[in-house]
Parts: structure tokens; sequence; C-alpha cells
């Protein structure tokens, strides 16, 4: 065996007993630390540039840039309305931000931070993916209920694909030449064919209901699918079946899945995020990690095993409101990594 083929050896081996070693572990993950955000506006999708060290979370009406390196903030993306997140597009330099009240994507140079090109997209632009097998930006149009195909290179609009409901969360398979997202309002998975830019398979995904958070395991042909029935599902995305389902909180919104130690998590808004292991056509929960209330968007950096949520903290709700106002000052992004052992 040569050098190459040894250190493949190796890394596959300590992934296994790491894999293994969290399925025994009590509590495998911890809170590590708070870093706290200005400005009080909303917030939705968190994303991870690994190799950048970067993390890139919505708030407000702009694009915050993390460096995890030091983990403090290190920039921002501006003149985003209505942002809901910004998917990443590391060879290129680039990023895509789905600004979902003014109808269009914002293309971002990574390094300036300064926005290329704005396209226009389907009404409300929610979701967002980069697919890097053919270097384009999806956008996944709530109200629209179609997802806009851009060039990520060129910036201009390539398809727009009619989905038949309300996209949520959305993943990439590049070797498979497809895209999946959850249609929320009809309990439904689609796969979009990258090729032909039309919606090739639709699978239910009972006794889950109403997705919204997605993961993917490359490797094992996994998709994790975080259910408003307080259910995660585990789907086999080469046919659709659902192989596995395990309990989860109430109001989850976000799904990541860590390839390294093979655990899925999915983010819930009564502030716990549930923590699973995959082993083939398995499922077993490990941990319900406590959180914050509200805590409900997450993302993973595959590279340190952390994992980060968007929280604050809210005021009481005045009569006949159920949610009170954000306490100004309080918006940070939770750190969370694996028990040292």
């Amino acid at each position: 065996m040569d050098k190459q083929g040894m250190k493949a050896f190796f890394l596959a081996a300590s992934l296994l007993t790491l894999g293994a070693a969290l399925v025994c572990a009590d509590e495998p993950y911890q809170f590590i630390k708070g870093i706290p955000v200005s400005g009080d506006g909303g917030w939705d999708y968190l994303s991870v540039d690994s190799a950048a060290q970067r993390l890139y979370v919505s708030h407000g009406t702009e694009v915050v840039v993390i460096d995890l390196a030091k983990d403090a903030v290190c920039g921002e993306i501006t003149n985003t309305p209505g942002v809901h997140g910004l998917a990443p597009a590391p060879e290129l330099g680039r990023g895509m931000a789905t600004c979902g009240r003014e109808n269009k994507a914002a293309i971002v140079d990574l390094k300036t931070l300064e926005t290329i090109a704005r396209v226009d997209t389907g009404a409300n632009p929610d979701g967002m993916l980069y697919e890097p097998g053919r270097q384009e930006f999806y956008t996944f149009n709530g109200r629209g209920g179609s997802a806009t195909v851009i060039d990520a290179k060129t910036a201009k609009v390539i398809a727009t694909i009619p989905l038949g409901g309300k996209p949520e969360f959305a993943q990439a398979d590049p070797k498979a030449g497809l895209v999946f997202d959850n249609l929320e309002d009809k309990s439904e998975l689609i796969a979009i064919d990258t090729k032909k830019h039309e919606v090739v398979s639709r699978w239910p995904i009972a006794p889950g209901e109403e997705a919204s958070g997605l993961a993917f395991d490359g490797k094992n042909h996994r998709l994790f699918l975080g259910c408003g029935n307080k259910l995660m599902a585990m789907v086999d995305s080469t046919s659709g079946k659902v192989l596995a389902t395990v309990p989860i909180g109430g109001g989850v919104d976000a799904n990541a899945f860590d390839p390294g130690t093979q655990l899925a998590f999915a983010s819930c808004g009564d502030g716990t995020t549930t923590i699973a292991h995959e082993d083939g056509d398995a499922l077993t929960v490990v941990q319900t990690l406590q959180t914050e209330r509200g805590a409900r968007t997450m993302t993973i950096d595959p590279a340190t095993h952390k994992i980060y949520l968007a929280s604050a903290k809210f005021e009481a709700p005045a009569a006949g409101q159920r949610r009170g106002r954000m306490a100004p000052g309080t918006f940070k992004i939770l750190v969370y990594g694996l028990v040292a052992k």
C-alpha cells in the first residue's frame, strides 16, 4: 500500500473509532461559547465555508461574516433586503444571497464582500444552494413555488423550475446529478435533474409531515429531514424510501450531517437539538442537546465538528401576541463542540 493509501486507511479507521466512541458517550456535545453579533434584526440560514474558516449568518438586512479562527465578526454583506441566507461557492470565490423582499438574488464577491450582480428570481426567494457539479446557484422561491437556476460564473438565469409546492431547504448530489428539496406544504421530497432542470421524482415522506430542514450523507446516500410533526426522517436518496425516524423537539427548522462522525442533527425552536447516529438503515438518538428557545437554525463545520446556532433573548409577549420582541443587544451565535475524552 502506498503512502496515500496508508493515509486514507488510517483516516477511515480513526473516523470509525470516533463514530463508535460517540455512540457510547452519554453527552457527546457541549456548549463552548457564544459569539455576540450587534444589531437587533431577525435571522434565518447559517452556512459555513470550512476552507476559508468563515461562517455566514443572515441578520436583518445583511449577511454577517464571522471569522471562525477568532470567533469574531469580520465583515458584513449589506443591502440584501429580506435576506434569508448565503450559499458560498468557494472555488469561484463567490456566494449568493436570497433577498426575499425584492425577489432577487445577490451574487457576492467573497473576498471584497461586495455585490457583483443582482438577479431577478421567482417570488420570495428563501432557500439557497450552490450546485458544484454544474457550478450553478439555485434559489427556492417560497411564494413562487419554483426554483430559479443561475449560472454562478455569468450571473445569468438559466432556468425557472416549477416545483408544485412551497420549497424549503435543499441539498445537492453532484455525482448523481440531482438536487433534493423539501416541499413543506405537500409533505413531499423532490429530486431535480441538474442537467434537464426539471423535477424527476416526487416522494411522500410519511410518517413525516411538513419537512423544512434537510441534510445529506453523500457517501451512504442518506437524506435527513426535519419534520414539523416532531420527527427526523432518514430517507434513501436513490429510492425515496423512508428508512427510519426518530423523535425530535417542536419547531424544527434546520438539519445538518457530519460525515466524520456519522451524526445527524435537527435544531428546534423549543430549545433542543436532537443528535442521532446513522448506522446503515438505523438511526439512533445519542443526545438531546439543550440550547436556547428560538435557536432553530443551524449549520455545521465538518472540519471541526462544531455546530453553530443563531439565538437571541425575547421580551415577554404583549396581550394577544404569541411572541415578544427581541431584547435589544442579545443576538448571538451559540457554538457547541464534541466533548474531549
